[in-house]
């Protein structure tokens, strides 16, 4: 599973490396080195400014606004548009992309409503035995950002006045694959990784049709260029954040490392 990752880049940047049309939020997120779930994340999809949250009159419009390429800020962990209680976003933070598409959470969000969440990096714990487990955090070595597969949902909460900004709850869960064969020394999971070169089809809400969503993942390979270094376990713990998390275990303490390839 991805359960934790690492989020450091400002918006400004993030809309220059996602060629982004439109900014669809003003919310400057933190630098996050502890990302967890239920915390708010950038988000990049391409979809209508004025979305299903949207409150306005469209049947007195008559032309529909063109889909564009935007960034959002939305919570880690989706909630299905028909589920009672949002608490159930906590235990959907992965989607397992064996079985997204069949499953009643993820199959309508997987042929409509599709993202990119920007990580500079994601942390796996390698079991070292019974009682212990070492932190990794597996990154691109270039440095570049990386793009993990997600999947967004919009949840309408009834106790709320229609005018009530907070009607509306928006959510996103990372979308996971087998680990490659490096990787999967330390985890046998991994987010699944869109590279640059796929991203306006996956993107695209015009493509619905599940079988060929299906196969833009199938088509992609593991990304390389992935390394993996262990780090502090002082990342098990939700409250710690800095990018003292990043730094790099000593030679002595480490397992293995896992250079680029």
């Amino acid at each position: 599973m991805c359960g934790r990752y690492a989020s450091a880049r400002k918006r400004e940047k993030l809309l220059q490396e996602f060629e982004i049309g439109y900014d669809g939020t003003s919310e400057e997120l933190a630098a996050d080195y502890n990302v967890a779930p239920t915390k708010k994340v950038y988000a990049v999809l391409t979809r209508p400014h004025e979305d299903d949250s949207d409150k306005k009159d469209k049947k007195d419009k008559k032309e529909k606004a063109e889909p564009t390429r935007q960034l959002r800020v939305l919570k880690w962990g989706l909630v299905p548009s028909w589920a009672k209680d949002p608490s159930v976003g906590s235990r959907m933070i992965n989607a397992r992309v064996e079985t997204l598409a069949e499953k009643p959470s993820y199959r309508r969000a997987f042929a409509q409503r599709r993202c990119l969440l920007p990580a500079d990096g994601y942390y796996e714990w390698y079991k070292v035995d019974k009682k212990t487990k070492q932190p990794y955090f597996i990154h691109p070595a270039d440095g570049a950002v990386m793009a993990m597969a997600g999947l967004y949902e919009f949840w309408k909460d009834p106790s709320r006045a229609d005018d009530d900004p907070d009607k509306w709850l928006v959510t996103c869960t990372v979308i996971t694959t087998t680990a490659e064969d490096r990787l999967g020394r330390i985890h046998d999971r991994m987010p699944m990784i869109i590279t640059p070169d796929k991203w306006e089809d996956w993107l695209d809400p015009g493509l619905t049709d599940v079988d060929r969503v299906r196969s833009l993942l199938q088509d992609s390979t593991a990304p390389r260029g992935l390394a993996a270094y262990p780090v502090s376990s002082d990342v098990n713990n939700v409250r710690n954040n800095g990018p003292h998390l990043l730094d790099p275990e000593s030679e002595e303490e480490s397992l293995f490392r896992i250079e680029a390839g």
